[in-house]
């Protein structure tokens, strides 16, 4: 059957200006890191890309290396860009990344100009695209000057690759020279993409008064702490959880043990906000951020999630609690 988009899709979710730019992002925005790729059925992928969509999410957060395997994530995106999306292309912001390991040698990594432009002509032939919405790069490089690598950003959106730009993981000092160079290239840094939620505050130390005091905007990946800040582990580590796969290297039972009190704590003050622990947690976040990037396996999660945006607000008390938990570990 032919989808039609859902024609209330914009009634409800939030869309919130990116830094002092003239683009609107959607307070819940999809990732698509994990479950994407090779290792989920498509029918599943399309399902959830399509109920986002549905539910106001315009923005799909990409990069070259999203999978499994590497690249997979946006040759799923071109096949839907060319199908069930095919004509809804000027509703959507499709963005992506380069920065990690691509491919072998010595032009496949990091921030080089060589590297990065050749990732972004991967990324639209992938997806089928002339452009992309945003091109970030993906992380700092040590041994490339930085001017080298926002010079290449520069160029993409020069050559009408990428409409704006963006750097993911930058350090605030890294930052505050990162939008110097751009701006002064004439590129403005539209987006900072940290990692940030109740349990991983770093930005709150520096990064966030740069980005105020340049007019960036912010989206912040893992705002549920890899499943964490859900109802997942409340009883301890499920089977078969990310947790509990020796394999995986992003979540540890360690990490949930020594988190389970907070958890159970969060989640029974989210209960008294009438929100599941994952919805506060995201709202939490948008305190501070202008959007969240969820991941999802299947499109209720993406359901429960969204429905953060109905309860945005905190009083003094419940932040007040929460800084109490948070304290406590």
């Amino acid at each position: 059957m032919r989808y039609v988009a859902d024609p209330q899709r914009y009634t409800q979710m939030p869309y919130r200006r990116c830094g002092r730019s003239g683009l609107k992002l959607p307070a819940v925005s999809l990732g698509m890191w994990h479950n994407f790729g090779e290792n989920r059925p498509y029918a599943n992928s399309r399902a959830m890309v399509l109920k986002a969509f549905d539910l106001g999410i315009t923005h799909f957060d990409l990069a070259n290396n999203y999978g499994p395997k590497p690249g997979a994530a946006e040759e799923t995106m071109g096949r839907l860009l060319a199908t069930d999306l095919h004509g809804y292309r000027d509703e959507l912001i499709i963005s992506s990344k380069a920065g990690w390991e691509m491919w072998p040698g010595p032009y496949g990594d990091l921030g080089s100009r060589k590297y990065l432009i050749a990732s972004c002509e991967q990324s639209l032939r992938r997806m089928g695209l002339d452009y992309v919405d945003i091109f970030y790069s993906h992380r700092p490089d040590p041994d490339t000057p930085i001017e080298e690598t926002m010079g290449a950003l520069d160029s993409l959106v020069r050559q009408g690759k990428a409409l704006y730009v963006g750097i993911s993981s930058y350090s605030a000092e890294q930052t505050a020279v990162a939008v110097k160079v751009l701006k002064e290239l004439g590129t403005p840094c539209l987006i900072h993409q940290p990692s940030y939620s109740m349990f991983d505050r770093w930005i709150e130390g520096g990064l966030t008064k740069v980005l105020a005091d340049e007019g960036v905007g912010s989206i912040a990946f893992c705002p549920l702490a890899q499943g964490l800040l859900t109802d997942r582990y409340l009883a301890g580590i499920p089977a078969d959880s990310r947790a509990a796969d020796a394999q995986n290297h992003f979540l540890s039972a360690d990490k949930v043990e020594v988190r389970l009190q907070q958890i159970q704590a969060l989640h029974l003050l989210a209960q008294q906000r009438g929100q599941s622990l994952a919805q506060m947690a995201l709202a939490w976040a948008l305190q501070t951020v202008t959007s969240v990037i969820i991941g999802a396996s299947r499109p209720e999660q993406i359901i429960e999630n969204v429905g953060a945006i109905h309860h945005l607000d905190f009083s003094a008390d419940e932040l007040q609690a929460i800084e109490a938990i948070l304290a406590n570990a």
